[in-house]
């Protein structure tokens, strides 16, 4: 009698992610369809600053406009943490489940300090210039995400890049905020010297403090 034993076929399904990234150029097609004048001012962000001349009002942080590419940004960011995480062997770049946590967990912490920070706004006398910088910050970020959408897809599909490539998209990520800040500083430079004690508090417990612990967490539970 021969005995047939059955191994389980593992298969790395990527059609929800096929289905992710064609939503994520359909939903930036339909904005741009919608908002033709300030997508293309969007779009020239590098090359240009007349998109946060134009759009500094406060009020366009919760217009369709941005929340539609918010969307689409923690999208795409979502999809980089978990192929870097993929690249460094303390993740699969195909597993659903862990997608699912990763942008649950990116729009829970975006969503939560904006709401922290209205609060300490509120508290501090200084709402106008917070609504201001956290709608640049909110540009400059959703600018990225964008960005490295299209990267993302090489990435996901194509397994023979170097580590060297997640580090440099990384690095450039990292330079950008820094320049976005220090844009920011300077477009506001009179609000935050009149108010500098609260901007260093803010500074330090919601722009530095939170990455601070999540790099810790990372990094103590990977050990």
């Amino acid at each position: 009698m021969i005995e047939n034993i059955l191994h389980p076929r593992i298969t790395d399904s990527k059609d929800w992610a096929t289905v992710l990234f064609v939503l994520s150029f359909a939903i930036i097609a339909v904005t741009k369809s919608v908002f033709e004048n300030r997508f293309g001012d969007f779009a020239n962000l590098i090359f240009s600053n007349k998109y946060n001349k134009v759009y500094r009002d406060s009020s366009h942080l919760k217009s369709g406009f941005t929340i539609s590419l918010f969307f689409v940004q923690v999208i795409s960011i979502a999809f980089f943490i978990q192929i870097s995480l993929s690249y460094f062997g303390h993740a699969s770049k195909t597993d659903w489940i862990l997608y699912i946590q990763i942008f649950t967990f990116l729009a829970f912490f975006i969503l939560s300090k904006y709401l922290i920070e209205k609060i300490i706004a509120t508290s501090f006398n200084i709402e106008e210039f917070m609504e201001q910088f956290n709608l640049q910050k909110v540009t400059y970020r959703t600018y990225i995400g964008l960005i490295i959408l299209p990267l993302n897809i090489i990435l996901f599909y194509y397994d023979s890049f170097s580590r060297n490539i997640p580090l440099l998209i990384i690095a450039t990520v990292l330079i950008i905020n820094i320049l976005t800040y220090l844009i920011s500083i300077k477009n506001y430079q009179n609000i935050i010297f009149g108010k500098l004690f609260y901007f260093i508090l803010y500074l330090c417990a919601l722009e530095i403090a939170p990455y601070y612990f999540m790099y810790y967490w990372f990094t103590k539970g990977s050990a």
